[in-house]
C-alpha cells in the first residue's frame, strides 16, 4: 500500500450512523461532512476511500468494527482518544459536522492522541469479561431483591446458603402475599438461570486461558497471591500485549493508579490517583490487593506499614499499584515472583487444571499440568507433593521433559542466563 497521503479523512461514529469529512494537507475542506448509515457504510467506504487516505475515528462502541472495515482501504488508520481530543478541541458550539471537520484537521496537523488498537483475541476476551460482569451484576440485583423481601417482613434467612436448592421449599412456605411469593419465585428462577450462564462464561474463560496468546502469560500472573483465574483473565484482557508498556510507570498510568501532580511555578501539589485509565483493570487489582493482604505475610506487612501512615483505603490502593508493578516485571521478564511459595502456587495450578478437560490440558493429567507450569516458572524443583485438603502428588520433572521436549530448551536458556 502506498505511503503517500493526500487526504485526511475523519469519521464521527455514532450508534446508527457515521459522519464523514476530509481535508487536504492545507486543512482545506475537500469532502464536506455527510451522514452515512451504519448498514450502508461498508459500500460507501469501498467506493469513496482511497489508498492515499489517512483516516481517523474516535474510540466508541462501533470503533473496532469500523476500523476493520477501513483498514485495508487506506494508507493508515488512527483511533483517537475521545477524552484527550475533547481537551485539545474544546468548543462552545458542538455539532456532528464541526466535530468531524475538527478531527480531520487534527489528523492533518498530526495532533491526534491515539489509543492502542487491540487485536481480535484481546477484543474477544474483553467482551467476554464484560459480559460475565453484567451477568454477575444482574444476579446480585436478584439476590438483593430477595434479601429486601426478608428484611421488609423481619424474616431471618434460612441456615446455610439462602438461595440453594435445599432451601427452595423454605421460600415456598413463606407467609407473604401471593404477589410477593410470585416475585420471589421469579427472582429465584432468575438466579438459577444467571448462575448457569455465569458458569458457561467462566468455562469459556478457562478455555481461553490455555489458548494463545493467553496461555503463555497466565502462569506468570496467577502465581501471585490474590490472583485467581477470573481475575487473571480480566487483567490480561485489560493489559493486552505487555510489550507496549516500555516501563512499569506506563502501565500504572494506563490503569489510572498513578498519583495526580500539579507542578507549576512555585506550586507543587500531589493528590490521589488519577483514575484516568481502564476501570476494569483498576478494580481487578484492588480486589486482588485485598486478597493478597489477607493471605500473604509479605503483602500483609506492606499493607500494615502503609495503613499506619496513610489509612487503610489509600494503603490498599498503594498495594494494588505495587502488585501491578510486580506484574509488569513478571510478564516482561517471564520469571517467578521472588515471594512465591511453590506449594501455594502448585495448589493454584491444580485449581486451574480442574477447570480444564484433558484436551484443554494438552493431554496432561493434573499432576503433570501442575509440574509443567511450575517448570515454566522455574520454581518447585524439589517439590514432589503439597497439601490442598489432602496430600497432592506432583509429576516428576523427568516425566514432563519426556512429554514436553520444549522445556529442555527453556531450562538451557535459564542456565545460560545464570
Amino acid at each position: 500500500m502506498s505511503e503517500k497521503v493526500d487526504r485526511f479523512v475523519a469519521l464521527d461514529v455514532h450508534k446508527h450512523y457515521i459522519v464523514a469529512a476530509a481535508v487536504n494537507a492545507l486543512k482545506e475542506t475537500i469532502l464536506h461532512p455527510r451522514r452515512i448509515s451504519i448498514p450502508r457504510f461498508p459500500e460507501w467506504a469501498a467506493k469513496n476511500l482511497k489508498p492515499t487516505d489517512a483516516l481517523v475515528l474516535e474510540a466508541t462502541t462501533n470503533a473496532w468494527l469500523i476500523h476493520d472495515i477501513v483498514e485495508p482501504l487506506v494508507a493508515r488508520v488512527s483511533v483517537a482518544h475521545p477524552y484527550h481530543v475533547k481537551l485539545i478541541a474544546a468548543a462552545a458550539v458542538k455539532t456532528d459536522k464541526k466535530d468531524t471537520l475538527t478531527l480531520a484537521k487534527l489528523l492533518a496537523a498530526d495532533m491526534i492522541p491515539q489509543v492502542w488498537v487491540p487485536p481480535h483475541p484481546t477484543r474477544e476476551l474483553r467482551s467476554l469479561v464484560a459480559h460475565r460482569r453484567r451477568l454477575v451484576s444482574q444476579r446480585s440485583s436478584a439476590k438483593n431483591r430477595l434479601h429486601s423481601l426478608l428484611h421488609r417482613h423481619s424474616i431471618l434467612p434460612p441456615d446455610g446458603l439462602a438461595f440453594s436448592d435445599a432451601n427452595r421449599e423454605w421460600w415456598n412456605k413463606l407467609s407473604i402475599s401471593p404477589t410477593e411469593k410470585l416475585r420471589a419465585r421469579h427472582d429465584l428462577s432468575i438466579l438459577d438461570s444467571l448462575s448457569s450462564l455465569i458458569d458457561e462464561s467462566e468455562a469459556e474463560l478457562a478455555r481461553l486461558s490455555v489458548t494463545e496468546p493467553w496461555a503463555d502469560m497466565v502462569p506468570f500472573v496467577i502465581q501471585l497471591t490474590g490472583f485467581g483465574l477470573i481475575n487473571t483473565m480480566t487483567i490480561l484482557g485489560a493489559i493486552g500485549i505487555i510489550d507496549r508498556f516500555p516501563k512499569d510507570k506506563k502501565l500504572v498510568g494506563y490503569a489510572g493508579l498513578g498519583g495526580r501532580v500539579h507542578d507549576s511555578g512555585k506550586t507543587l501539589k500531589r493528590g490521589g490517583i488519577t483514575k484516568q485509565g481502564r476501570r476494569d483493570l483498576r478494580s481487578a487489582l484492588i480486589e486482588a490487593a485485598w486478597s493478597a493482604v489477607r493471605y500473604s505475610v509479605y503483602w500483609q506487612g506492606v499493607f500494615d506499614k502503609l495503613a499506619l501512615r496513610i489509612g487503610k483505603q489509600k494503603a490498599i490502593v498503594a498495594v494494588a499499584r505495587k502488585l501491578l508493578v510486580t506484574l509488569w516485571h513478571l510478564l516482561t521478564k517471564r520469571e517467578a515472583d521472588r515471594h512465591a511459595d511453590a506449594g501455594k502456587v502448585a495448589a493454584k495450578f491444580m485449581s486451574w487444571s480442574w477447570l480444564l478437560d484433558d484436551d484443554l490440558r494438552g493431554g496432561l493429567s493434573t499432576p503433570q499440568f501442575v509440574r509443567y507450569n511450575l517448570m515454566r516458572l522455574g520454581i518447585g524443583h524439589n517439590l514432589d507433593s503439597f497439601h490442598y485438603g489432602c496430600k497432592r502428588i506432583i509429576a516428576p520433572a523427568e516425566e514432563l521433559l519426556a512429554l514436553r521436549p520444549e522445556l529442555n530448551l527453556l531450562l538451557a536458556e535459564r542456565e545460560q542466563a545464570l
